[in-house]
């Protein structure tokens, strides 16, 4: 145990918050007596809501505060949504733990189905990934770029800004907001690389803060999130790369799905692939699978720098 308030970070947005003091309340309770102080960071991605992240950085936004300060050793560890982690991390940090995962699935907002929506409907959204799908299933209608916080999206629909917008069912929940649209079927409408996921990072030499957080490890959820992960790292995709995966965890293996996009959505190339826990080429196998499957259309946006 250590002598002094173990300093975890975390953005300021209330969904970070609410994953933070998850993380927080799990950790105390694997350690009584431990003390866990929470310190908010205004993320870049949090500063800047009128242009999607794929324009101006990508997902580095909503990290490199805090890996700064994790760095610098102004905080312990820090919290993220995994689904925002960028796949190539700084060498000298670590994911140390990952909870266990919660809902995987989108939701829809605004109307009931995806068929329910009216020709030429507008669809809000800045995530490629989200963007493709509707595209595919509904190439009628039209994507509107919407920004910001649950509360600040949730406020744009209301406003009639688009028709209907997606939002993760974890996220919403985490929020105690769970009652809000409608959950979609995640064998249909595949989940991004993550989703559902809270990873705790901490420096990768510090073995006693590493040491603690193993308690609150949820293997499952880890070595799934991993998967996703290195399937990421095998695709060399960028940030306007439209991919769509999830993985499932049976009996020491795991079946991987994913989907890539183009990024109108008129092409779509899926597989799945069973293999070992411990085989770490599996993913790279499906990487070369999918991209084997494509068209030249979705093929060049999955040959750039790694997300």
């Amino acid at each position: 145990m250590t002598d002094r308030p173990l300093r975890l970070g975390t953005r300021r947005s209330p969904l970070a918050m609410a994953q933070a003091e998850e993380a927080r309340d799990r950790l105390c309770a694997a350690h009584p007596g431990l003390s866990v102080e929470i310190v908010p960071v205004l993320a870049s991605g949090d500063k800047i809501q009128d242009r999607p992240l794929a324009e101006i950085g990508g997902k580095a936004l909503w990290t490199k505060e805090l890996d700064a300060w994790l760095l610098a050793g102004e905080i312990d560890f820090a919290v993220h949504s995994a689904k925002d982690v960028e796949t190539l991390r700084p060498p000298a940090i670590a994911i140390a733990a990952v909870l266990p995962r919660a809902d995987v699935r989108d939701v829809l907002i605004g109307v009931d189905s995806l068929e329910a929506l009216p020709p030429g409907a507008r669809i809000g959204t800045s995530a490629p990934r989200r963007a493709a799908q509707a595209l595919h299933f509904r190439p009628d209608c039209r994507i509107v770029s919407f920004r910001g916080n649950v509360a600040t999206r949730l406020g744009k629909l209301a406003a009639g800004e688009a028709d209907a917008t997606l939002l993760a069912a974890a996220g919403l929940e985490r929020l105690g907001q769970s009652e809000v649209g409608v959950a979609l079927d995640p064998q249909v409408w595949l989940p991004a690389p993550g989703q559902g996921c809270i990873a705790i990072e901490c420096r990768a030499n510090d073995a006693a803060t590493a040491g603690l957080l193993a308690a609150i490890d949820d293997g499952t959820s880890h070595v799934a999130l991993l998967a996703e992960r290195a399937l990421l790292a095998a695709l060399g995709g960028n940030c306007h790369s439209p991919i769509a995966a999830l993985t499932e965890a049976r009996e020491g293996e795991l079946a991987l799905h994913a989907a890539l996009f183009s990024p109108d959505g008129a092409e779509r190339v899926a597989a799945t692939l069973h293999f070992p826990v411990a085989d770490l080429a599996g993913p790279a196998e499906l990487a070369r699978l999918l991209l084997d499957q494509a068209s030249p259309n979705i093929r060049q946006h999955f040959e750039g720098p790694s997300i």
